[in-house]
C-alpha cells in the first residue's frame, strides 16, 4: 500500500484540500477557506501546514475567534450549507472564544469546522500555558466545553485516528438531519507527530448533500390530514432554503391556494408581493400572518424547528381542531407537538405529498382572507414613510426608506436586539433568499462578523443592520471587511443601549433599570462617536441627522469602493406593532402594581397555550 509520511497537522490539511463539491454545475473546493488567529497551540504545526497551501485554502485573519467563527457560520448560511469554512484557535481563551459561535451553528443547523489546539497528551509539562486544570480528571481540558454545542466532537490522541474521524465529521456536517458544528481538539504533541498515511486517504472526493425521501405511509397520512383542511397554512422555515425547495413549495401553494407564512429563518421564501404570501408569523411577525394562524385548522410546517418565536409560545394557533403536519429532515423537529411527521428532504417530501394529494385546493375565500390581511399589513408599513416623528426616527421609518431604495439582490443581515423583530416585520423581500437574521441563538455580535462572512459568499451588496449594543460588543471586523476587500454597508442604529429589552422590562411591569445607558449606573453619560470609530477602522462613514438625508447617503454608500457606515440615532420607544404573545416569566408576587397587572395578562394569554395536540 502506498503511504505518505506526514505530521497529523499536515495530513489534516491535505485531506481538507482533497474534499470537493459541485456548486451550480462547477466543481469547487468543499472547504472554501479558513479563519484563524495563531497562538502557541496551533502556530507551530497547523499553521506550518496551512502556509504552503494558502492559495488553495485561503486563510483569513480576523481579530477575535468568536467573530471569525460567526463569519464562518454566516458564510455557511449564505451558501445554504453547501460549502464550509474552517476556524482554528490556540489552546486557551482563543479556544473558548469559539464556544458561542459553535452554539450558533448548532442552533441554526449550519456546518462549521473548528480546530483548536489542546494540551499535551504526554502531560509531562502540565500545566501548560493557558491550561485550565480539572483536579479530579486530568483528561478534561477547555476543549470539553464544546461537547454540548457540537454535533461531532473528537480529541485526536493518535495521528492515525483522523483517517476514521475526519470523514465521519464531514458526514455529520453534510447530512441535513444532523448538520451543525464539528469540533476537533488537537493536542500540540499529536499535531507534530508523523505517521505513514495511506495515499488513498488524500484522493479527491466529490461530496453532495443527500435528499432523504419520506416514508410513503407518512405521506399518505399527511395527505389524508391536509385533504380535509378548510383553512390550511404553510409555515416556511429555513429548511426550505437549505433544501432548495422554494420553487417546489411556491408551486404547491399556488396550485392549491394555500397561504404561506414565514419564520425568521424562512423569510424571503416568497417575495413580499406574491399572492400567496401572508407575512412573517409569530412574536416578530405580522398581524396578517398571526390572524391567519389563529384560524388555521391545518398547519403544514416545512423545514422549521417551531421555536417559541414562531408559535407565539404555542399560543398563536387558537383553532381547537388544529392538526400539524411537519416535514423535516430531523426526526427531533418533525415530531414536535405530536405532529404527523414526514421525515425527509423538504423538496422531495413536498413532491411526494403533491403526487398523492389529488386535486385538493383550499376554499378560495381562505386565500382571499389572507390576501386582505397582508394588504392591511402593507398599508400599515407604508404609513411609516410619511409619519412625522419628534426627535430621532423610528426603526420602521429607516427600514422602509432603505427597503424601497435597495437593489433586488441586496442581502439584508441582522441579529439580536430590536432589529430582528423590526426587520422581520418590516423588510419586504424583493428576491428569494435575500435575508439573514440570526435568531436561532439570538447572538449579539453576529452582525458585523456575519456580514463579513456573508459577503464572501454573495456578489450583491450585504446590508448589515447593527444596533449600538451589538456594535460595542463586537466591531473589529469592520476593519476585516476593509482589509480583505469585502465591502459591506453598515447601518448603525443608536438607540442609547439595549432598548428592546428595556421595552420588555417595562411591558412586563418592571421599572426601567440597567438597559438604556442613561439609566444604567454611571458617572458620565455620553453618546459614543460611532462615526469616528468606524472611520478609524477604514470604513467610509456618514452620520445622518435627518431621515430625508438618508436616500442620498444610501446612494453614496452603494457607489463606495469599500465598506461604508451610515450612523443614525433611533428613537428608543417607538416600535413596529404586530407580533403576538411571547411567554416570559412574570413575577407571581410583586410590590409593583404594574407587575401584578402584567402577571394577570400573562395568565390570560397562557390559557391559549397548546400542550401537545
Amino acid at each position: 500500500m502506498e503511504t505518505m509520511r506526514l505530521t497529523t497537522a499536515q495530513a489534516i490539511v491535505k485531506w481538507l484540500l482533497a474534499q470537493r463539491t459541485m456548486i451550480d454545475g462547477e466543481e469547487v473546493a468543499l472547504f472554501a477557506g479558513a479563519f484563524g488567529i495563531f497562538g502557541h497551540g496551533n502556530v507551530t504545526c497547523l499553521a506550518e501546514a496551512l502556509e504552503p497551501v494558502q492559495d488553495d485554502l485561503p486563510m483569513w485573519r480576523g481579530h477575535n475567534e468568536q467573530s471569525m467563527a460567526l463569519a464562518a457560520v454566516a458564510y455557511a448560511k449564505a451558501m445554504r450549507g453547501r460549502r464550509i469554512m474552517i476556524v482554528t484557535s490556540s489552546i486557551g481563551p482563543g479556544c473558548t472564544n469559539m464556544v458561542t459561535a459553535a452554539a450558533v451553528a448548532h442552533a441554526d443547523r449550519l456546518p462549521l469546522l473548528l480546530f483548536s489546539g489542546d494540551t499535551f497528551q504526554h502531560r509531562v509539562v502540565d500545566p501548560a500555558l493557558q491550561q485550565v486544570e480539572v483536579f479530579e480528571n486530568p483528561t478534561v481540558t477547555v476543549c470539553d466545553t464544546f461537547k454540548p454545542v457540537s454535533r461531532y466532537w473528537d480529541r485526536i490522541s493518535r495521528p492515525e485516528q483522523i483517517v476514521q474521524s475526519l470523514p465521519q465529521a464531514l458526514a455529520v456536517m453534510l447530512d441535513p438531519a444532523t448538520r451543525g458544528p464539528a469540533f476537533f481538539a488537537l493536542p500540540q504533541d499529536i499535531q507534530a507527530e508523523a505517521y505513514d498515511y495511506p495515499a488513498k486517504f488524500f484522493e479527491p472526493m466529490v461530496h453532495y448533500i443527500r435528499r432523504p425521501g419520506p416514508d410513503a405511509r407518512d405521506i399518505d397520512a399527511a395527505a389524508a390530514i391536509l385533504s380535509g383542511a378548510t383553512k390550511p397554512i404553510i409555515i416556511a422555515g429555513g429548511g426550505v432554503h437549505y433544501s432548495g425547495a422554494v420553487e417546489t413549495l411556491t408551486d404547491f401553494a399556488e396550485r392549491r391556494g394555500i397561504p404561506v407564512v414565514e419564520t425568521v429563518a424562512g423569510k424571503a421564501t416568497l417575495v413580499h408581493d406574491h399572492p400567496n404570501y401572508a407575512g412573517p408569523i409569530g412574536v416578530t411577525g405580522s398581524t396578517a400572518a398571526n390572524a391567519v394562524a389563529e384560524d388555521a385548522d391545518i398547519v403544514l410546517a416545512v423545514g422549521t424547528r417551531l421555536q417559541d418565536f414562531t408559535t407565539g409560545s404555542w399560543a398563536v394557533f387558537k383553532n381547537p381542531n388544529l392538526r400539524i403536519v411537519s416535514i423535516n429532515t430531523a426526526r427531533w423537529d418533525a415530531h414536535k407537538q405530536q405532529a404527523q411527521a414526514v421525515i425527509g428532504d423538504a423538496k422531495v417530501s413536498l413532491e411526494a405529498l403533491d403526487a398523492v394529494l389529488g386535486d385538493y385546493s383550499a376554499p378560495a375565500d381562505w386565500l382571499s382572507f389572507a390576501q386582505a390581511q397582508i394588504a392591511e399589513w402593507h398599508s400599515y408599513l407604508d404609513s411609516w414613510k410619511g409619519r412625522k416623528q419628534d426627535g430621532a426616527p423610528a426603526y420602521a421609518q429607516v427600514i422602509q426608506v432603505i427597503n424601497e431604495l435597495c437593489d433586488d439582490d441586496d442581502y439584508c443581515l441582522s441579529a439580536a436586539g430590536g432589529l430582528p423583530g423590526e426587520l422581520t416585520m418590516g423588510w419586504r423581500s424583493k428576491s428569494v433568499g435575500s435575508f439573514d437574521s440570526e435568531y436561532g441563538y439570538s447572538t449579539m455580535g453576529y452582525e458585523i462578523a456575519g456580514a463579513w462572512g456573508a459577503k464572501m459568499a454573495r456578489s450583491g451588496d450585504v446590508i448589515c443592520w447593527v444596533g449600538d449594543g451589538s456594535y460595542l460588543m463586537m466591531n473589529s471586523d469592520i476593519y476585516s471587511t476593509v482589509m480583505t476587500g469585502h465591502k459591506v454597508i453598515f447601518i448603525v442604529c443608536d438607540n442609547g443601549g439595549f432598548a428592546v429589552i428595556n421595552r420588555l422590562q417595562v411591558n412586563t411591569g418592571g421599572a426601567e433599570f440597567n438597559n438604556l445607558l442613561r439609566n444604567a449606573r454611571h458617572e458620565r453619560y455620553f453618546h459614543v462617536d460611532f462615526a469616528s470609530h468606524a472611520e478609524s477602522m477604514g470604513a467610509i462613514v456618514e452620520k445622518v441627522e435627518q431621515l430625508e438625508d438618508l436616500p442620498a447617503a444610501w446612494g453614496r454608500a452603494k457607489k463606495a469602493d469599500r465598506s461604508y457606515a451610515i450612523i443614525l440615532d433611533i428613537d428608543e420607544y417607538t416600535w413596529t406593532e404586530g407580533g403576538t404573545w411571547w411567554e416570559v416569566a412574570v413575577p407571581e408576587v410583586s410590590d409593583r402594581e404594574d407587575v401584578r397587572v402584567a402577571r394577570a395578562e400573562w395568565a390570560a394569554e397562557k390559557k391559549h397555550q397548546r400542550v401537545g395536540v
